[in-house]
């Protein structure tokens, strides 16, 4: 699978001073380093070299400074990762190209080219953002079958356990979550409901999340009363 490529190629970046998360708004992996200006690096994961990586790594690029492609290490190197053409490819699109060994180590394949695309500040800052407001790193880069702890989904979980100890105001919540009134309000995953008029408790289906999310339950901050 994938995620078994995510911890060798997070170490990698590790290394050069980065500091990666995984599952970021779609993104395997995203590395940040600070500096004027801040470094943004995107990685994406696969098996083997194919044109469904090459496609990702080039949507991913209007976001990011650099790209980096990594792949399972073939039997003997004689993969596809190795093929001239691959590596001619990658250094048109300016991207990186790492070959992850069986060991767990990686092999720097192609380093990505000064070449870069016309920027998306935007899509740039909302992936920054998200990267920020995750507490921890709690998704496995390259993950695809289940839902992905978003910074969101952190800060919702963390008012369903302070409800589970009953009602409050949306702005009791507000050292939690400073977004939680509209949390509340469009109670997305159904986890919340109105006890009375501007007060909110815990619905059946949040007691139940905070049984298949207890591993990423925060630390209990308390709430105003």
């Amino acid at each position: 699978m994938e995620t078994s490529l995510y911890l060798p190629v997070k170490t990698h970046l590790e290394s050069l001073g980065f500091e990666v998360k995984g599952e970021i708004m779609g993104c395997d992996l995203v590395a940040l380093k600070d500096g004027e200006p801040q470094a943004v690096v995107i990685g994406e994961l696969k098996l083997a070299f194919t044109l469904e990586l090459v496609l990702q790594a080039v949507d991913r690029s209007a976001a990011a400074d650099e790209v980096w492609l990594a792949v399972k290490a073939s039997v003997k190197g004689r993969g596809r990762e190795h093929d001239s053409r691959v590596k001619k490819l990658c250094r048109l699109c300016g991207f990186g190209l790492l070959s992850v060994l069986p060991m767990g180590g990686v092999e720097v394949v192609v380093e990505p080219g000064p070449w870069k695309p016309r920027q998306d500040g935007k899509r740039r800052s909302r992936i920054v953002a998200e990267h920020r407001r995750r507490r921890g790193d709690p998704a496995l880069g390259g993950s695809t079958r289940r839902p992905i702890m978003t910074a969101y989904r952190q800060r919702t979980l963390a008012m369903a356990m302070t409800l589970a100890a009953g009602p409050l105001r949306p702005r009791d919540l507000k050292e939690l979550a400073p977004d939680a009134a509209a949390i509340l309000q469009r109670n997305v995953y159904g986890w919340f409901e109105k006890t009375e008029r501007g007060i909110y408790g815990l619905s059946d289906a949040g007691r139940a999340a905070l049984v298949t999310w207890k591993d990423h339950l925060p630390e209990p901050i308390a709430a105003a009363g």
